[in-house]
């Protein structure tokens, strides 16, 4: 299920904006013009389907903060929409979902600044004419159940909570289900910690991990399970060397943790550890872990991966980029040109 497009209005500086995206999308600018929004609606997105879009909400500021920012006609409804569309390139059928986000009413019990979800729906099109597979109106929700009938959900919806976590998680809507799954396999690297108890530098659990955490706190295992469970670390181990003067990642075999080292070419006799490591060296691992992982999510958006990292750096990021979107679809924000033009040579490039 491929995101084709998202529609954001009423978002802070996004009055109204819908983008149509490829295989990767690129976002370059200067500050304020908007990417941050954006790829913070996208985010939005994922909430819903988490059932944390309040939480999110309020994390950055309440309703006040996330409200268009410019001015209003008297008398319009204060709204944000977030909308995404998907296709499905096996079956060519598509499907969307869209949230409308408001204040409580004046009479209500609810917080001054807390979101309350207005309006949901999930749409598919797989024949003639769009079939609405949920449709939110207030606290009701109806659906479509594994049958096909249109039936009422037994339990009303809070004013905060999403109808889409809410009957995705329930195993009695299918569609639901599809797409509350497809949304949360979603990961967003926004920028990884890297001071001296950063979690990419930490030991990690000796488990199988095929993809990055967020935070990269399972950097050693992802490492591990490409080094001694896929055995194919070669486009890995060459991007590190482009981008690492010739280092080498070296991990051992795992007892209860994972760690890894890099064998840097001036001092080959020494393994480096994590916590020896540079700021840009460990960014550009947890990148490498995020974008050349055993198994990648259905969609990765990176925020400014170019911070901390050396210029010289920004090709192999710009291949990493590449080659990852040979096997998923890929959001990009960034401030460097640079690393835009090295990777716009990518399959299906966006805006």
């Amino acid at each position: 299920m491929r995101l084709t497009s998202l529609t954001a209005a009423g978002y802070r500086s996004l009055k109204s904006i819908r983008l149509d995206l490829g295989q990767v999308g690129l976002f370059v600018g200067e500050n304020g013009v908007g990417k941050s929004n954006l790829y913070r609606a996208l985010q939005l997105i994922k909430a819903a389907a988490d059932g944390t879009l309040a939480n999110e909400i309020a994390r950055e500021g309440g309703m006040q903060s996330a409200l268009w920012s410019g001015t209003r006609r008297a008398g319009q409804p204060v709204r944000v929409i977030l909308r995404a569309d998907f296709e499905d390139d096996e079956t060519a059928i598509k499907s969307s979902y869209e949230i409308e986000i408001g204040l409580p009413p004046p009479a209500s019990a609810g917080f001054a600044f807390e979101p309350h979800i207005k309006e949901e729906t999930l749409v598919l099109e797989a024949g003639r004419r769009p079939v609405e597979m949920m449709t939110r109106r207030g606290p009701a929700v109806f659906a479509r159940d594994d049958d096909g009938r249109r039936v009422e959900h037994p339990v009303r919806m809070l004013n905060s909570e999403t109808a889409l976590a809410a009957l995705g998680a329930s195993g009695r809507y299918p569609e639901a289900g599809d797409m509350r799954a497809a949304v949360q396999s979603w990961r967003f690297y926004h920028g990884f910690r890297t001071d001296r108890d950063s979690p990419a530098r930490r030991p990690a659990l000796a488990v199988t991990s095929p993809l990055l955490d967020e935070d990269g706190g399972n950097l050693a295992a992802v490492f591990a399970t490409l080094v001694h469970i896929r055995r194919d670390t070669v486009d890995l181990d060459r991007s590190i060397a482009d981008a690492l003067g010739g280092a080498r990642l070296e991990v051992p075999v795992p007892g209860e943790a994972a760690g890894y080292g890099l064998r840097i070419p001036e001092f080959p006799q020494r393994l480096f550890r994590p916590e020896e490591l540079s700021d840009g060296q460990i960014r550009f691992l947890a990148l490498a872990g995020a974008l050349m992982s055993y198994r990648l999510p259905r969609l990765i958006a990176l925020n400014e991966p170019e911070a901390s990292l050396h210029p010289q750096m920004l090709p192999a990021l710009a291949d990493m980029i590449a080659k990852a979107a040979e096997r998923t679809q890929l959001w990009v924000v960034t401030h460097s040109r640079d690393l835009a033009g090295l990777a716009g040579s990518a399959p299906g490039r966006g805006p």
